[in-house]
């Protein structure tokens, strides 16, 4: 929770600044360790800026009488804290009215900080969080001491029953607890670096430096590369150092998963490896002290790490007197959710989706094995059975590939296909994350969709759809699966026709009972996917914003061609014709809205003979012209020349614009107009809504 708090805290720090006009001079920056969050803002001002404004007051004639100024106009001078005589005339469309400008002093930094940091600490979000002193005080821990100074100035503040002091605390161990902080700034940074304790970038980089001289000590090991372990570790420690323990190789016997899995999430362990990139019998432990000179530390990591694994050894060895086809049944006791039933029957619609999913992607050209993903899906859940996934929980799925993979399935099956059905029950929860990688087979893919399909399918029936900030179901997380992996192996699948089917799945169960009546299930699922294609687009390829709602506009069903579409637009975006054209596009939708708007009536159809303009001819002739190259290109997803193709209609519609009122008197000349542009729109807005893509500030 440290990184995401010190994050906010540094935000509202300078939000705060420069909402009260003492913006901080350079870049604000932060400590933040497992015993403190500080930020750090350089050159603030002493006090703030004074302002002047001016206040309106009374009407003048009801200011003054005969001359004479009445008690509202003194009222008003009062209040404003000048003379009447000091008061100004304002013309404003309502009339003449009293002004008056005020001055506002700046107030004292510390006295601002004093009133609103309490606030902004008390504001950060914590996952989890508890109370100690009032039910209304709450924070992740209790707060044990406060440090608030601006230059070398306590600034006398308050929150959770502690007042602000220039006393920290260093090293819980290696100092000897008090620091005495002179000034802030830079100050603050060197009183506990020499208490023992590192700033973030600081211990990151001592930890790595550690990691790798202690590893030396094998000869051709190195420490495995784990991302979110390191930020862990940096975030555990205050002046880290590493020890290198070391197991009995038989434990190397177990599945590296396994292994991993105990020593990175359990023990917070770094693996060794060779360099053919398979494990070692050693581990890297991070201290939040300056060493282990006795060993005794390390003596007492491997007596944990040796009773793990041989936990881990007994469980592997007692699933395997049941293997996962004697376990399907046993799924009817392991509940799904409870208003959605047994796993069992989350199996067995699953199984029903990929069979109608296998067939779909067959007809799209794709080969795949239906077999083995109706032998996978059967399967997949079986390992939540288990004795290991019961204790190692972030195994599930993993833990059923594995046992798939040294298990009978059916007698006389081929191993290969053993394998490939190993493989597909071992990345069904795949993508977990933005980062994590699709499975790697069509099958995998087809199981992965399908699972996730169901998940949603039915909490979304329930109404359980995910609300602001709050997924408890992870079903976001879900759906950025969805569509990854259909976009990365390019699978031709509707959205909505997927989720009818995945809807239907729930016919004639108990759970369809339980389905909330007044949820528009079709429109929550598309709303839902919507906005998970245009977060993948965004925020994961990297299109433009408005590039991404252009596309979505013109459809959001199909994800392969969605991003092809991106692709092709992102690519024209900015040049001159395109420019030309989104202008154009946005003109048009305001006047067939203000047509709308004013009941102004628009043709059925367009009628080439009412034509009086040359402009307009010319242009009602090129439009069917490159609309039937437009529709055959976009058929066939060839979306550049599609887009090349519709650039050659910009002169013809920069003339009409030129040359052409729409807007005329005669009724039946500006209906026909008026259908000529939105034939003009609706034939040429079937790859993008041009009239989104910004033209003016690009952004």
């Amino acid at each position: 929770m440290i990184a995401s708090a010190q994050e906010e805290l540094q935000r509202r720090v300078d939000d705060l600044l420069n909402r009260e006009r003492l913006p901080a001079a350079g870049e604000i920056s932060y400590v933040g360790t497992p015993r403190r969050l500080a930020v750090l803002a350089p050159g603030i001002p002493i006090t703030q800026s004074d302002v002047t404004e001016q206040v309106t007051g009374p009407a003048v004639s009801v200011a003054f009488k005969d001359g004479q100024p009445t008690p509202a106009a003194h009222a008003f001078a009062k209040k404003s804290g000048v003379t009447v005589s000091q008061l100004e005339k304002m013309a404003t469309p309502k009339g003449e009215y009293l002004a008056a400008k005020i001055t506002k002093r700046g107030r004292r930094a510390a006295e601002i900080l004093a009133e609103s940091l309490p606030k902004e600490i008390a504001a950060i979000y914590w996952p989890k969080s508890m109370y100690w002193r009032k039910p209304n005080e709450r924070f992740a821990r209790p707060v044990r001491w406060l440090v608030a100074m601006l230059d070398d100035e306590i600034v006398p503040l308050e929150f959770g029953g502690i007042r602000a002091s220039n006393q920290s605390r260093g090293h819980r161990i290696l100092s000897d607890g008090s620091v005495t902080i002179p000034r802030a700034g830079s100050a603050y940074v060197e009183s506990l670096r020499a208490a023992r304790v590192l700033g973030r970038g600081e211990r990151e980089q001592q930890i790595r430096k550690a990691l790798d001289v202690a590893t030396r000590a094998v000869p051709g090991a190195r420490w495995r590369e784990d991302k979110s372990l390191l930020e862990t570790v940096v975030n555990l420690t205050e002046w880290p150092s590493v020890i290198l323990g070391s197991f009995e190789p038989e434990f190397l016997e177990l599945p590296e998963e396994v292994l991993v899995t105990v020593m990175r999430d359990h023990q917070k362990y770094f693996a060794v490896e060779g360099p053919d990139g398979n494990l070692l019998p050693y581990f890297l432990a991070v201290l939040n002290t300056d060493g282990d000179p006795d060993g005794l530390i390390r003596h007492g990591n491997e007596r944990v790490l040796r009773a793990r694994f041989n936990d881990a050894r007994f469980f592997w060895q007692t699933d395997q007197k049941h293997p996962l086809r004697e376990r399907v049944s046993w799924l009817k006791n392991v509940t799904f959710q409870k208003d959605l039933g047994s796993y069992y029957e989350k199996t067995l619609r699953v199984q029903r989706l990929c069979s109608w999913l296998c067939e779909g992607i067959r007809q799209n050209g794709i080969q795949v094995r239906p077999g083995v993903v109706h032998k996978a899906a059967c399967l997949a859940k079986t390992d939540l059975t288990t004795e290991l996934v019961k204790e190692f929980t972030e195994l599930q799925g993993i833990v059923g590939g594995l046992y798939a993979r040294v298990q009978v399935l059916d007698r006389d099956m081929p191993d290969a296909t053993r394998q490939l059905i190993a493989e597909v029950i071992y990345d069904q929860y795949k993508p977990e994350s933005a980062e994590d990688s699709v499975p790697r087979t069509v099958e995998g893919t087809v199981l992965s969709i399908c699972d996730k399909a169901d998940t949603i399918a039915g909490m979304f029936a329930l109404g359980l759809q995910p609300t602001g900030s709050k997924d408890p179901f992870a079903l976001r997380r879900q759906a950025n699966g969805i569509v990854k992996t259909i976009a990365e192996h390019k699978l031709r699948i509707r959205i909505m026709q997927l989720f009818q089917l995945a809807r239907e799945t729930y016919k004639h169960t108990p759970a369809q009972k339980k389905f909330a009546r007044e949820v528009n299930y079709e429109e929550a699922v598309r709303a839902f996917f919507r906005e998970r294609l245009e977060f993948y687009l965004r925020d994961q390829l990297g299109y433009k914003y408005d590039v991404v709602s252009a596309v979505l506009a013109a459809g959001a069903d199909d994800i392969v061609d969605a991003v092809a579409r991106a692709e092709a637009v992102s690519k024209v975006r900015g040049s001159a014709d395109f420019d030309s054209i989104s202008v154009a596009f946005k003109r048009i939708k305001n006047i067939l809205r203000q047509a709308d708007e004013n009941q102004k009536r628009i043709a059925s159809s367009v009628d080439s003979s009412a034509f009086r303009e040359a402009a307009e001819k010319d242009l009602g002739t090129l439009i069917p012209e490159i609309a039937s190259v437009v529709d055959k290109l976009r058929q066939g997803q060839d979306y550049s020349r599609a887009l090349a193709e519709i650039s050659r209609i910009r002169p013809a519609v920069d003339t009409f614009f030129d040359k052409v009122m729409v807007m005329v008197e005669d009724d039946q000349l500006r209906a026909n107009r008026l259908a000529l542009l939105q034939t003009l729109l609706k034939e040429f807005s079937t790859i993008a809504d041009f009239s989104e893509i910004v033209t003016e500030g690009k952004t």
